[in-house]
Formats: structure tokens, C-alpha cells, sequence
């Protein structure tokens, strides 16, 4: 298990163009709404992610509704997580109706240019691409919970409507990301 760090206020968001399981590539100017940009580190495999991907789609397809976009990324390592192979993250993504492109970041550059560190890990950005938010979605955890408070897409409409994320964040949580051997 993996814990993100606190929120790095007003760092920029970095820059990324990769391709995505719906066969185009994506630029992050290209995916950003007028009033935000939700970046989420997730992959096939973590029970972490497993267990909040239903609300993951709802966030995302309701959050376009206050001018904030949305898109995954998966970094992890496929030959040691098969899992989390391009044509199981096509599966995926088919299969949930992602309402968002979900990348492929074979490399792993974008995720360490992020600072990415826990599957899911969550980048609230405003409508400058200034970081707002580095929290959790909910408490969560491995077993999803169908009334928690929704702290990711409050904190975002928060961000859509003032520029400005919450002043209390707690930490998202989740399995590590699957670096490659050097």
C-alpha cells in the first residue's frame, strides 16, 4: 500500500500527449475543461481502483457538467502486471463506458513527471492548470462505499467554481505504481 503526498498548491500541471485506448492520442490542453482538469493515476489490477470505478465514471461524466475534463492514466509496469496491458485497459474501458480517455503512459514519464506514486492517485487542477486538489475520492479503501462523502467531486466543483480547492485534503491511498527495473 501507497500514500500520495499533500497537495503541491498552484504547481503547473506537466505537459503529456499519449495515446489512449479509443486508438487517437490526447494532449493535455486537449482534455482540459474552462474551469479544470482532473488527472487520475489508476490501472486494471488494484482493489483500490477496483473498488471505485463505478464512482469514478459517475465523478468524471457529472464533473463535465461544471466545465472541469477528465483522463486516466495507466503507468504500470505490463510485463510484470500483465493486467494492466493496453488491450486489457481497451477491455476496461469498453466495458465501464469510461466518459473519459484512459492512456497509456508505456514509458512511465508522465507519471513521474506528475510525481504519481498510488493507484488511484488524483491531480485536481483549475482552469490555469494550476494543481488544487492531491486528495483521495472517498474513504473507500479496497471495498467500496456507496454513502461516502464525495471528496474528490466536491473538491472539484469547489475548484470549477473558484479556482481554489479545499484547504483540508487527506491523502489518497492505493496500490503502488508498478515501476520498471532499471
Amino acid at each position: 500500500m501507497a500514500a500520495a503526498p499533500v497537495c503541491e498548491v498552484d504547481a503547473p500541471a506537466p505537459d503529456f500527449e499519449l495515446p489512449a485506448t479509443d486508438g487517437r492520442r490526447y494532449r493535455r490542453d486537449a482534455l482540459a475543461g474552462p474551469n479544470g482538469l482532473l488527472v487520475m493515476f489508476i490501472c486494471n489490477h488494484c482493489p483500490y481502483v477496483k473498488a471505485v470505478l463505478d464512482k469514478l465514471v459517475r465523478d468524471a461524466d457529472e464533473l463535465k457538467m461544471h466545465g472541469v475534463g477528465s483522463a486516466a492514466i495507466c503507468s504500470n509496469d505490463a510485463a510484470d502486471y500483465p493486467e494492466d496491458s493496453f488491450d486489457n485497459m481497451k477491455a476496461l474501458a469498453l466495458r465501464m463506458r469510461f466518459p473519459f480517455p484512459y492512456l497509456w503512459d508505456e514509458s512511465q514519464a508522465i507519471a513521474k513527471a506528475y510525481g504519481a506514486v498510488c493507484t488511484p492517485d488524483f491531480f485536481g487542477y483549475n482552469g490555469k492548470l494550476k494543481l488544487q486538489y492531491r486528495g483521495r475520492l472517498d474513504d473507500s479503501g479496497r471495498a467500496a462505499k456507496p454513502d461516502a462523502p464525495r471528496e474528490l467531486f466536491d473538491a472539484m466543483v469547489q475548484v470549477a467554481r473558484t479556482g481554489r480547492g479545499p484547504a483540508v485534503q487527506t491523502a489518497a491511498m492505493g496500490c503502488s505504481i508498478k515501476w520498471k527495473a532499471d
